[in-house]
């Protein structure tokens, strides 16, 4: 019988949901690859300020590879190590203030990740870099959640959002994906892989990885497209159209001077 809450998804999590999944081998060994995944992209991030939205992991230790002098967990649970508590779709943030956005698999207990995701750009600085942690939903862990019998120590009612549909919504809030990155415990074979990384065995089961870390960045369109034309030009136009500017002052004819 299908998993009718997983289905609908969306359903926050619990204390007691988060830390019985935190102290369970599996959740230990996907924070591991997890935090590994994330040592590897937030060295290259510039900025002085990193946010992490969500509790997921112990404290800043997801953030703790990032190069930044300020680095803060906004949960929405406590007794998680959380500098401040705050919901994901009302986030206490000035806009343009933050130049790093991490979502842990935030998104996926969210009822409204939409909200999240334009939050998140109203925060990020026009130069900002967003970081997605998910759960593949075409993977073996994604098809139990539906169909089940799920992964017991999982925290219930998580709606799995695939790279494709999230790329969607990025596009949409001119967002541009810089970096998909696919991993999984489930496959023992299958190290990380990253799009555009030579074919293999790795490309094979690539799809079926059961979590991704996308990292993209904000796009900064020039306030207006329309070119200025240089002042050279512009006055070699007054005298074609027989006009004078206004405001300007008319020299007497240079002919006339002696008279």
């Amino acid at each position: 019988m299908p998993n009718q809450l997983a289905i609908r998804g969306g359903q926050p999590f619990s204390r007691l949901a988060l830390s019985r999944w935190q102290r369970s081998p599996r959740g230990q060994r996907l924070l591991t690859l997890e935090q590994r995944e994330l040592e590897g992209v937030l060295p290259d991030l510039f900025g002085r300020h990193i946010l992490q939205i969500g509790n997921w992991g112990n404290g800043l230790d997801l953030l703790k590879a990032a190069d930044m002098p300020h680095r803060a967990v906004l949960g929405t649970l406590a007794e998680f190590d959380a500098q401040s508590l705050a919901r994901p779709e009302q986030l206490p943030v000035l806009n343009k203030s933050v130049d790093a956005i991490l979502l842990p698999h935030t998104l996926e207990f969210s009822k409204q990740p939409h909200h999240v995701l334009r939050e998140v750009n109203r925060a990020l600085t026009d130069r900002g870099r967003l970081l997605i942690l998910g759960f593949n939903p075409h993977s073996l862990w994604g098809l139990r959640e539906r169909l089940g019998p799920r992964y017991s120590a999982f925290p219930p009612g998580a709606r799995f959002v695939g790279v494709g549909r999230l790329g969607d919504w990025l596009e949409l809030l001119d967002f541009e994906v810089e970096q998909v990155r696919r991993f999984g415990i489930g496959f023992p074979w299958g190290a990380a892989r990253g799009v555009g990384e030579p074919f293999g065995l790795r490309s094979l089961i690539s799809p079926f990885m059961e979590s991704y870390l996308i990292v993209a960045k904000k796009r900064v369109l020039p306030m207006s497209l329309i070119a200025r034309l240089p002042r050279a030009q512009v006055r070699t136009l007054v005298p074609t159209l027989g006009a004078v500017p206004s405001g300007s002052a008319v020299l007497p004819d240079a002919s006339r001077r002696d008279e």
